[in-house]
């Protein structure tokens, strides 16, 4: 179904901008600030492009990258502050992943309208 991964939102450093996908637009507004939040201070304290994306099987992935000339971005701090959000905000991105594979996979759906 998808070529490429889906992008929820992401945050970057170096362009002082939040992006928000909008096809997520029915979301609560309460989840879509709480994403904004946990975006914008990962990048305010470690650098770099942050992105969360779906692949093609519904997993949430959080992708960092980085500028090649970018001698501030904290590579190991990167790491451990994913783990960090992993942990602190597990429950946010499972129900994020299943309402992904609901809406946009449509799994657990019947397929014959029944």
């Amino acid at each position: 179904m998808f070529d490429d991964k889906v992008i929820l939102c992401g945050s970057s450093s170096y362009e002082k901008i939040f992006y928000f996908n909008p096809e997520f637009n029915s979301l609560p507004k309460q989840i879509k600030e709480e994403l904004q939040i946990m975006c914008v201070l990962f990048t305010e304290d470690v650098g770099g492009i942050l992105r969360l994306e779906f692949d093609e099987t519904g997993n949430l992935n959080l992708t960092v990258e980085s500028k090649e000339d970018d001698f501030f971005f904290d590579e190991i701090g990167s790491v451990l502050k994913i783990k960090q959000l992993r942990a602190e905000k597990r429950e946010l991105l499972e129900n994020m992943e299943t309402y992904f594979r609901v809406f946009f996979l449509q799994e657990g759906q019947d397929v014959t309208g029944n």
